[in-house]
């Protein structure tokens, strides 16, 4: 079946540009996205760069001008629940996401978390997934990010992004949250970055704490929603 794909561009030229500019414009765009090998899907979408912002630049009688195209978008990220009939499917994403396993537990706790787990759908494909569960210890109530991740062809396409969002929202909503945290791999750079974009900060590194992967320890990221019982018996002593 042949695929259709909606555009949604956004032109601001000047004036005393002719139609041609224009059709050149379009050309070179579409030469991009060709040169991009970006599958295209019946879903109705919009191309989507990110945040970031594409220039095209010609020359036109010995002018320069550039065509302006603002939060194209591709594609439409869904969040759903996991069940039973899907759970497989939240397996195998990761064994190939992550470089460390998870034993039979952590799946059957995952049926009951109801929506601190999500599955991430692309255009009606699973490509990734978030679990969570509330952590009690240390005199605190924290939400603790088991796993957050995505394939990687589908990376930088706002999918992470929404699954982060999703979990604030249950935060939010709950409002007796203290925190939220997870462990990063010290040499994973992206996800660092990524997280504190969010707020989150490095609040401790443990060494040593994965097994049979190199480098075998994490920074635990933490992102700040008030202050514990503990640290304020803390504060008044």
């Amino acid at each position: 079946m042949r695929k259709c794909f909606a555009l949604s561009i956004a032109l601001h030229l000047p004036s005393r540009l002719c139609i041609q500019a224009i059709v050149s414009s379009i050309d070179c765009l579409i030469s991009i996205i060709g040169a991009s090998n970006m599958a295209l899907t019946s879903s109705p979408a919009l191309i989507d760069i990110q945040n970031n912002e594409m220039f095209i630049k010609e020359d036109q009688n010995d002018m320069r001008f550039r065509t302006r195209i603002n939060k194209i978008k591709v594609g439409r990220i869904e969040l759903g629940d996991v069940t039973p009939h899907n759970i497989k499917l939240l397996r195998r994403l990761n064994q190939v996401i992550f470089p460390v396993s998870y034993n039979d537990k952590f799946y059957k706790d995952v049926l009951e978390a109801g929506e601190l787990a999500k599955l991430a759908y692309y255009n009606d494909i699973v490509v990734g997934a978030v679990c969570c569960r509330i952590d009690t210890s240390e005199n605190s109530r924290r939400l603790y990010i088991m796993t957050l991740g995505c394939l990687a062809p589908y990376r930088r396409l706002g999918i992470g992004s929404e699954m982060v969002e999703h979990v604030l929202q249950i935060v939010e909503k709950d409002g007796s949250l203290d925190s939220i945290f997870l462990h990063v791999q010290v040499n994973n750079e992206g996800a660092i970055d990524f997280y504190k974009r969010f707020g989150f900060e490095i609040v401790e590194t443990k060494e040593h704490y994965y097994k049979r992967i190199e480098p075998a320890d994490a920074h635990v990221l933490q992102k700040t929603l008030r202050i514990s019982q503990s640290l304020k018996s803390n504060g008044e002593q």
